[in-house]
């Protein structure tokens, strides 16, 4: 019988030679770690970058200003407090915004609570160096931001929190972000640009002209000066 190989020599050559093991004809292959159990919850995305990448320059643009009466993004939803900005709109970068939920974690350290963010960073700035002349392209690639509209929620915190420990932490994320930013509760009115739709003021009387129209001026003026 001829001596099988180990270590590329022969068995009877070999002094610390061992048999060896039957190998098995089928090995499982490892799952990427990409793939993971059937699950009805999707995968979280990355809210300080978009998916797609920074393939094509984004202008500088402004922020969405709601004309037409819109309300959208100015109250809480998912959570029972937020942080909602108060001054005009802003253009904040994807590390402020990180910045700021990492301080809220850190306040609330040992705490049952769950964070809720309503914005994305999605919008690429690209720079030029310093000393570099006018002209000759936009520049490369810098950093994300996102463009946050008047009123707009931020942050949303829902859990078994006391209401004046929230405060405490929206009080030190808000201090380490560019813009002014307000406490704000679940069931709270809406904002329509900077003033709130609470009790007696509705969204009709919001859209309707501050002017009067020509027709409707001539209209009050003869009703005030008929004689009845």
């Amino acid at each position: 019988m001829k001596p099988r190989i180990f270590c590329g020599r022969s068995v009877s050559n070999c002094l610390f030679a061992r048999p060896l093991l039957h190998r098995p004809t089928h090995i499982p292959r490892q799952p990427p770690l990409t793939l993971r159990a059937f699950s009805s919850t999707p995968l979280a995305l990355d809210w300080l970058a978009p998916k797609r990448g920074h393939k094509t320059k984004s202008r500088k643009g402004r922020p969405r200003v709601p004309t037409g009466g819109s309300t959208r993004g100015t109250t809480v939803v998912w959570g029972d407090y937020g942080l909602r900005m108060r001054d005009h709109d802003r253009r904040v970068s994807a590390k402020s915004f990180q910045i700021g939920a990492e301080t809220i974690k850190k306040r609330l350290r040992g705490m049952k609570y769950k964070l809720f963010t309503r914005v994305c960073a999605n919008i690429g700035v690209y720079t030029s160096g310093n000393e570099v002349r006018m002209g000759k392209g936009k520049g490369s690639f810098d950093y994300w931001a996102s463009r946050v509209a008047v009123s707009k929620i931020i942050f949303e915190l829902k859990g078994e929190l006391h209401e004046q420990i929230v405060r405490d932490a929206f009080r030190l994320a808000a201090a380490k972000m560019p813009g002014l930013y307000e406490f704000v509760r679940k069931g709270d009115p809406p904002v329509m640009g900077i003033t709130k739709v609470e009790e007696g003021v509705t969204l009709e009387d919001m859209k309707r002209p501050r002017i009067l129209l020509p027709l409707e001026a001539t209209a009050a003026r003869l009703a005030a000066t008929t004689p009845q």
